[in-house]
C-alpha cells in the first residue's frame, strides 16, 4: 500500500491507500468496522465503472491488521463480495454492524433496479431499490445469501427511494443493533387507489430513520426524524445519569448538518442548528462515533460507558474539501462541538470512523490530488493527537 505523508497540518499522520482507482475501476462510499477480539480492521466500498453512481458494478472488501508501534495497518488485498448482488440490480451503500454474542458481521447494503437513477425514482416517486444484508461468522471469509427486508417493512409503499448508511451501525449495551437508513417519503401517501394514482404530484423529503433488531434476526423501524434529513451515521451515548441514548448526524441540502438525540421510545428530538458542523454545498455524508471520556493522558476514565463523540467531514461550505475531525464532549449539547483538526487537505469526500480502543481511531477516507474518487485510504490517529489538533 502506497503512503503519503499529511504534511501541513500538526499532527503528522501517515494515510495508506486501500482502494486505488485504477485499470478501469472507480472505488468509492468507504465503509469500516474494527472488531476488537480479533483486533481485525474491516474496510468495505462501491466499486464501480466511473465515478457516476449507475455505473457501480461490486461491493469489495479488504481485512487489516493494526501495527501498532508503527501506527499502520497491514492491508489485504481487496476481493469482491460476490454474495452482494441480486440478478438485474447494482449492489450499493455497504454499513455493517457486528453482534459480538453470536460472533454475526452484517453487511448491509441496497440493491438498485439496472441503471435507474436514484434522481429518477424521487422524481417520479417510484422505488427502485431494495434493501439487503449478507451475514458471516468468520469476518467476511464466507457469506450467507442475500436476505431482503424490503418488503417486511409496511412504509416502504410510501417511499420514492431507500438507502442505509453508508458506514457503519453499532450494537448497543442493551444488545439492540442499529443500522442507519434513510427513505423519501411521499406526503399522504396509503395504499389507495386515488393516492397511489396521484404520487407523481406528490413532492417526497427525505428523512432519517434506523433499523433495529433486539433478536439479531427481526428487523423493525424507527420512527421517522421529522426534519429533513439524508444520509446519516449514528452512535450509542450515555448522559450525565448513564442513561443509553442515540446520537444522530444526518446529511442535509441545506448549510448545516441535521443532529437528533432518541431515547428507548425509538422517537427522534432535533436539536437546535449550529454553525459549528457545516454542510458543503449540496451535501456530503459524514461519520460518527463514541468513545469513552478520556483522561489527561488519554486513557479511559469509563470504559464500558461512550460518553464522548468524534465526527469527520469535509469541513467547506462550497467544495468537498479538506476533511475535518470534531470532538464533544457534550453530546446533548450541539455547540459543544470543537473546532475541526484538518486530517486530510485538499480534495476529500464519504469518511468512515472506527474507535479501537485505548484512546485509538481509524478512518477511512474518499481523497485525492485532483478529485476526491482517486483513492479510498486509512489513517490512524490517537485522542492526544485530535486534542493538539483542535488547538487543546
Amino acid at each position: 500500500m502506497d503512503e503519503i505523508a499529511l504534511r501541513d497540518f500538526q499532527p503528522r499522520l501517515q494515510a495508506q491507500t486501500v482502494f486505488k482507482s485504477d485499470a478501469g475501476w472507480f472505488y468509492r462510499i468507504p465503509a469500516l468496522l474494527y472488531e476488537r477480539e480479533s483486533e481485525t480492521i474491516l474496510a468495505f466500498a462501491e466499486q464501480r465503472l466511473s465515478r457516476e453512481d449507475i455505473s457501480t458494478k461490486n461491493l469489495v472488501m479488504s481485512t487489516g491488521t493494526l501495527k501498532k508501534p508503527e501506527r499502520t495497518i497491514e492491508w489485504s488485498e481487496h476481493k469482491v463480495v460476490e454474495e452482494a448482488h441480486i440478478d438485474g440490480h447494482r449492489p450499493m451503500n455497504p454499513c455493517l454492524v457486528y453482534e459480538k454474542n453470536s460472533k454475526t458481521l452484517f453487511l448491509f447494503f441496497i440493491c438498485v433496479e439496472g441503471q435507474v437513477s436514484e434522481n429518477w425514482q424521487i422524481e417520479n416517486n417510484t422505488n427502485k431499490a431494495r434493501l439487503c444484508y449478507i451475514t458471516s461468522k468468520d469476518l467476511g471469509q464466507t457469506w450467507t445469501v442475500v436476505t431482503d427486508l424490503t418488503d417486511t417493512l409496511c412504509e416502504s409503499q410510501n417511499w420514492a427511494t431507500l438507502a442505509v448508511g453508508p458506514g457503519h451501525g453499532f450494537q448497543m449495551r442493551s444488545g439492540t443493533l442499529i443500522v442507519p437508513f434513510h427513505a423519501y417519503v411521499i406526503p399522504h401517501s396509503s395504499g389507495c387507489l386515488s393516492c397511489l394514482k396521484s404520487k407523481k404530484r406528490e413532492k417526497n423529503s427525505p428523512h432519517a430513520y434506523h433499523l433495529f433488531s433486539e433478536d439479531g434476526g427481526k428487523w423493525q423501524l424507527s420512527k421517522m426524524l421529522q426534519n429533513e434529513s439524508i444520509e446519516c451515521e449514528m452512535a450509542e451515548f450515555f448522559d450525565e445519569k448513564d442513561n443509553s441514548l442515540i446520537y444522530c448526524n444526518a446529511r442535509t441540502r441545506r448549510s448545516y448538518r441535521e443532529e437528533a438525540v432518541c431515547g428507548s421510545n425509538n422517537i427522534y428530538t432535533c436539536q437546535p442548528h449550529n454553525d459549528r458542523l457545516v454542510e458543503t454545498g449540496q451535501g456530503c455524508q459524514g461519520s460518527v462515533v463514541s468513545f469513552p471520556a478520556q483522561s489527561e493522558d488519554a486513557g479511559e476514565t469509563s470504559p464500558d460507558l461512550n460518553k464522548w463523540l468524534l465526527f469527520t467531514h469535509p469541513n467547506d461550505k462550497e467544495k468537498r474539501i479538506h476533511l475535518g475531525v470534531y470532538l464533544n464532549r457534550s453530546p446533548k449539547a450541539p455547540s459543544a462541538w470543537s473546532n475541526p483538526w484538518i486530517i486530510n487537505s485538499g480534495h476529500s469526500g464519504y469518511s468512515d470512523l472506527a474507535y479501537l480502543g485505548d484512546g485509538q481511531f481509524a478512518c477511512l477516507m474518499e481523497c485525492g490530488e485532483q478529485t476526491e474518487t482517486e483513492k479510498i485510504a486509512s489513517v490512524v490517529f490517537s485522542y492526544s493527537e485530535v486534542k493538539q489538533g483542535i488547538g487543546e
